[in-house]
C-alpha cells in the first residue's frame, strides 16, 4: 500500500485537481465529542470527510483524505505554516455531541443538472430531486426537500458557506439535453409532483444560523 506522499505524487502525475490557497476554503470543521472519543468532520463543497486529530495534524494524510473523498488536492504548505493552519482550524471548529452518529454524515451530491429557466435536478444516490433556483438557494428549503425525497438531512452550513457551496454547484452543473417541442414549465408546475410538501409553508421552519 503506498504511503500518503506516494499516493499524492502518483495522483499528481495522473492529473488530479490541485487547488491553490485562493481556491481551497473549508466550509466548516465539526468537532464531535462523546463516548470518550473526539471525531472531526471536514465539510467541503457538500462533502463530509471524517478524520482523527492525528490525521488533521499530518499534512500528507489530510491531503490524501481530501483527495480520496472530495476529489481535490489541497495546496501544500510549509511545515510550520500547516501546523498553524491546522491549529486555527481546530480552534474554530463547531462542537456538537455525537449522539451515536450524525444523520447527515457522508452527504455528497452526485450531480446538479440545469434544465434552463431556473429549473434544476439534484442527483443523489440514484434519486433525482427537482428544484427551482429559489428553492435551491434557500438552505431551509433545500434541506427539507432532500429529507422528504431522499431521506437524508444535509449538514447545516453557515449562510455564507451555503451560498458559496450553491454557487460552486451551479458553476459546475451539467446541462440537460434539450427536449423537442417541450412547453415552458413554470416554477409551480415544476414542483407539482411534490404534494407531500404542500403543508410545509405552514410549519415552523428549520432554523438557519444567521
Amino acid at each position: 500500500m503506498p504511503t500518503d506522499s506516494q499516493y499524492i505524487l502518483e495522483s499528481i502525475s495522473q492529473g488530479c485537481v490541485m487547488l491553490t490557497d485562493d481556491e481551497f476554503f473549508i466550509d466548516r470543521l465539526v468537532k464531535y465529542f462523546g463516548n470518550g472519543r473526539i471525531r472531526w468532520h471536514v465539510e467541503f463543497r457538500g462533502h463530509r470527510i471524517e478524520l482523527t486529530t492525528g490525521q488533521i495534524k499530518k499534512q500528507p494524510t489530510f491531503r490524501r483524505k481530501m483527495l480520496e473523498q472530495a476529489g481535490v488536492l489541497p495546496p501544500e504548505r510549509t511545515g510550520a505554516n500547516y501546523r498553524r493552519w491546522a491549529l486555527d482550524l481546530r480552534k474554530n471548529a463547531t462542537e456538537l455531541p455525537w449522539r451515536d452518529r450524525p444523520v447527515d454524515v457522508g452527504f455528497a451530491i452526485d450531480r446538479l443538472t440545469s434544465h434552463g429557466d431556473g429549473r434544476w435536478t439534484v442527483e443523489y444516490q440514484g434519486k433525482a430531486i427537482k428544484f427551482t433556483t429559489t428553492k435551491l438557494r434557500r438552505q431551509v428549503s433545500f434541506r427539507k426537500r432532500m429529507l422528504a425525497k431522499a431521506k437524508v438531512l444535509p449538514p447545516q452550513l453557515d449562510p455564507v458557506a451555503y451560498r458559496k457551496w450553491v454557487d460552486w454547484l451551479i458553476q459546475n452543473a451539467t446541462e440537460a439535453a434539450p427536449q423537442a417541442g417541450g412547453a415552458l414549465v413554470t416554477e409551480k408546475s415544476w414542483l407539482d409532483d411534490l404534494p407531500e410538501l404542500a403543508g410545509w409553508q405552514n410549519e415552523a421552519p428549520l432554523q438557519e444560523t444567521n
